[in-house]
């Protein structure tokens, strides 16, 4: 069963130049209608086909400003696509920035309220799983306090614990997930295992080619968001690493 299609995508973003007009400029380009523009446009995705299958795993890589973190933002439903057309089925759950969002001066408690209603929870289910929440984040009486008060450790494991407590669909990975010290680290690998073995399709973000060999059966190449090869993991993989050789190699001579 196909869960995620994309025919012909391109995303494009518009950028304000930084920096104020000056009186001289307004004088050289406003009195005398001169243009000057203050945006320009970056096309961050072109023509991207990618179709995801039930089971697939699926692992994407690329230098960085490749484009790869903002192809699973538009997966996620994050960016909307500027061309072209998204479709996806079943229900996505996305571990990238998950630190962020946070209601700051409410507590632990609220905020695991708060952010499991974003992503999609129910006031009942959300009753059931604040209890198992709580203990997979070993906060303990820290959820009492508002979040300002929070360590960075801290809020990425109450992140972590939130938005690994759904059994996905399709799982969304960006990057190697840090959460607190070596035992809760260990713990967070045990948890995200598991959830890769129950979703139903995966795709990770990673520049661990080791992992990502491991864990895809397919890896997509990006570069300067535009899809290179996209194929069997050991052989896009190995591609990609002998065009790196290359470069560094041609780098020192």
């Amino acid at each position: 069963m196909t869960l995620i299609k994309l025919d012909d995508v391109g995303l494009k973003f518009q950028v304000r130049r930084a920096g104020r007009i000056s009186f001289k400029d307004y004088l050289l380009h406003g009195l005398f209608r001169r243009s000057k523009k203050t945006s320009f446009e970056v096309q961050a995705l072109e023509n991207i086909n990618l179709t995801v299958e039930e089971g697939d795993r699926l692992g994407i890589i690329g230098p960085n400003g490749a484009g790869k973190s903002t192809l699973l933002k538009l997966l996620a439903g994050i960016y909307p696509p500027t061309s072209g057309r998204r479709k996806v089925v079943g229900k996505i759950s996305a571990l990238f920035d998950i630190a962020l969002g946070f209601e700051t001066d409410a507590n632990g408690w609220e905020n695991i309220m708060y952010r499991g209603y974003l992503q999609g929870e129910t006031p009942r289910s959300i009753r059931e799983k604040i209890q198992p929440i709580a203990e997979f984040s070993e906060l303990g009486d820290f959820l009492n306090m508002p979040v300002r008060y929070y360590s960075s450790g801290m809020k990425v494991r109450l992140a972590f614990s939130i938005a690994t407590a759904i059994a996905p669909e399709i799982l969304i990975i960006d990057e190697v997930l840090s959460a607190g010290d070596m035992a809760f680290q260990t713990k967070a690998r045990e948890r995200m295992k598991s959830l890769m073995s129950s979703a139903r399709a995966v795709i990770v973000v990673s520049h661990d080619m080791k992992s990502l060999e491991l864990m895809c059966d397919r890896v997509l190449w990006l570069d300067h968001g535009k899809m290179r090869p996209i194929g069997p993991a050991e052989e896009v993989i190995k591609a990609y690493t002998q065009q790196n050789n290359q470069g560094e190699k041609r780098q020192a001579a």
